[in-house]
């Protein structure tokens, strides 16, 4: 097993870098110079003043040197300064990466409570109207956008009944909202999935035969086919938990949510390399650490499976 770690996190630092020049180079192509966009509601600076903040932001070093300068202040653990606020980049994820997460967490639960729960019903009663609302439900879960779900549940829990804050972060009342809305969209395809493996769970004959034992069909269901069903379940929640961090960037805005996924929209608008690098380049290693967690909870789940 540790042998295999090491080698995931090897085989993962092209990635890494892969996703460093995506995102340098893509940001890049975007029209417009930070500069003017600091300067669009003053006065112009001087050429003197341009060329002297273009120095300070090393905007004024070829593009490769600017490349390879992003990325050893990276290996140090240097993501640079925000060109809006001049502070470190690092500081400003920081501040905004614990509701980012709390949002994420929350919203997993969520999805694994109603899609795994969902998938297992339709599975069980396969056929009936449990079965056939819950693909019913997942189909429109898939189809509905977020951001238009983010603004109905506003409009409705928060506007018409008032029960939760229609924006805002803090409390875990300004949480509930954004996490219940990301969550469901997220279960739909849970639910789809958890439904088919099941299916193929109950069909083996590990199960008949726990059923010919007497065993109640209550255990027969969670104790041998869900734990059996499980494995692309986990495999799609690993892909979910960085689809529930990219998600959360327009949920985050819809709901004037202060996370990450905010800061990055804010830095877009206003050019802000350092920031849009230092983000994306964090959620990338997230994505590739959760990955690698997954393959080992593999093991746990599955005794069958072993890394050599």
């Amino acid at each position: 097993m540790v042998r295999y770690i090491i080698y995931r996190l090897v085989a993962a630092v092209p990635v890494v870098i892969g996703v460093t020049l995506a995102v340098f180079f893509m940001v890049r192509l975007v029209p417009g110079d930070p500069i003017d966009i600091m300067f669009a509601n003053q006065a112009p600076p001087t050429p003197e003043q341009r060329a002297a903040m273009r120095r300070q932001m090393g905007l004024d070093l070829p593009i490769h040197r600017q490349y390879l300068k992003f990325v050893a202040d990276a290996a140090r653990g240097d993501l640079g300064r925000s060109f809006r606020t001049q502070r470190p980049v690092m500081q400003e994820i920081k501040t905004r990466l614990p509701n980012t997460l709390k949002l994420t967490a929350a919203s997993l639960v969520v999805a694994v409570l109603i899609g795994v729960s969902a998938g297992v019903a339709a599975a069980t009663f396969r056929g009936t109207w449990i079965d056939n609302a819950s693909v019913a439900v997942a189909i429109l879960g898939v189809s509905i956008p977020g951001f238009w779900l983010g603004l109905m549940a506003i409009m409705l829990f928060a506007v018409k009944l008032g029960w939760f804050p229609v924006s805002g972060a803090g409390t875990w009342r300004h949480l509930v909202l954004p996490a219940f809305t990301l969550g469901l969209l997220s279960s739909a395809i849970l639910a789809r999935l958890t439904r088919a493996s099941m299916l193929d769970a109950l069909a083996g004959d590990y199960v008949r035969t726990a059923r010919a034992k007497g065993l109640r069909e209550f255990w027969v269901v969670m104790r041998h086919a869900l734990r059996n069903a499980l494995i692309p379940v986990i495999t799609m929640l690993g892909l979910q938990i960085g689809g529930l961090l990219s998600g959360a960037f327009i949920i985050e805005s819809v709901f004037g949510y202060s996370g990450v996924g905010l800061l990055a929209v804010g830095a877009l608008q206003t050019r802000d390399f350092p920031l849009i690098q230092g983000i994306v380049l964090l959620v990338a290693l997230i994505y590739v650490g959760v990955n690698l967690l997954v393959d080992i909870i593999y093991a746990v789940v599955d005794p069958r499976i072993s890394y050599s």
